[in-house]
This record gives structure tokens, sequence and C-alpha cells, in this order.
């Protein structure tokens, strides 16, 4: 039983304002990594104005109740909560180019045709492989087309190898027609 005379203001409400609140800073932390490190550098002030701004605010509030282990708690629980928020709305966001390179000894006239009709650019290149002739595929697609790609990957050469990798920077190119994002997430030049 609880007594009367219990704070809940200390021991329940800042707690979960302190959680929140760095659940918040932390993953416009992580979102504002992401973003920097895919040349998206015209938001990245804004999220650090706000990043920095909220970690000051809940920083101060656990400075100023440092008897109350609850704050601990909350402060580090909402740091690792923070951190997987931030990479999920990044992985929903699916911001930047990669590059889908597929190596096969099938016939991948079908892949690359269905590829083609689908507006992605496509550069093969014959190859030697461990085990013989292979033709390599390079394909440079928006992230989020990603699972589209591996579709269709699967569904024309299903014992193909393939690898999926980052790209930071591309000039010129075929690219699959989609809007502009605002000019807050257009990427620096």
């Amino acid at each position: 039983m609880i007594p009367e005379s219990f704070d809940y203001f200390n021991w329940i409400i800042l707690p979960i304002i302190i959680f929140f609140s760095r659940l918040t800073d932390v993953s416009l932390g992580t979102l504002r990594h992401v973003f920097i490190s895919k040349g998206y550098r015209k938001i990245v002030p804004f999220l650090g104005f706000f990043e920095v701004l909220i970690w000051i605010i809940v920083v101060a509030q656990v400075m100023q109740n440092l008897s109350n282990w609850a704050c601990y708690v909350a402060y580090a629980s909402g740091f690792a909560t923070g951190t997987y928020v931030g990479l999920l709305i990044e992985e929903k966001l699916a911001l930047g180019l990669q590059v889908i390179r597929v190596i096969t000894n099938q016939n991948s006239d079908e892949l690359i045709a269905d590829l083609k009709k689908s507006n992605h650019g496509v550069t093969i290149v014959d190859a030697q492989g461990a085990v013989g002739p292979v033709k390599m595929i390079f394909t440079i697609i928006k992230r989020k087309d990603v699972p589209q790609v591996v579709d269709k990957i699967s569904t024309f050469l299903p014992n193909a190898f393939f690898t999926i990798e980052d790209v930071k920077n591309t000039s010129q190119g075929v690219f699959n027609k989609t809007p502009r994002f605002n000019m807050l997430f257009r990427k620096a030049k």
C-alpha cells in the first residue's frame, strides 16, 4: 500500500517525463547522424538544436534530483529506447541510394529487361567467377526501392548471389522518377 505522503511527481511523473524526453532527444540525435552520413546537411542544424535543448532540460532535472534513482533508470531507459526508435524511423524514411550487385551464371535477360522497364539504370559486365563465366549486374536505386528489386532478383534469378551497399554520391545516371523532398531534405551539393 502506498502512503498518502508518497511523492507521485518525483517518483512517477518526473521519471516518465525524463524517459520520453530522452527517447525524443536520442531519436533526433540518431536521425541527425544518419542525415549527416547521407549528405542531407540542411536539416541537421534544426535537429541538433532541438536535440540539445531537450538534453539540457533533462540533465537539469536529473541533477536536481540526484537522490532519485528512478530518474537515473528513466534517463538510461530513454537513451536505449531512443536509439532503437531513431533507427526505426530512419529505416522507414529509407533515405539515400544503394547499389545492388548481382552475380549469376544463369540467363539474366528477363531480370535486366524488367529492371529497365521499371526505369532502373542497369550496367552489365561479363566476368569470370570461381567456377566459370558469370554476369555482373549493377543497379543504383533509391533505398526505398530495394525490397522490390530484391523480389525481382529472387523471382528471375533465385540462385543468384547479390550484395547491397550504400552509395554516398552519384553523378548522372538513370533513376526512377519520384517527387523530391522539400528543401530541408535535399542533399547538399
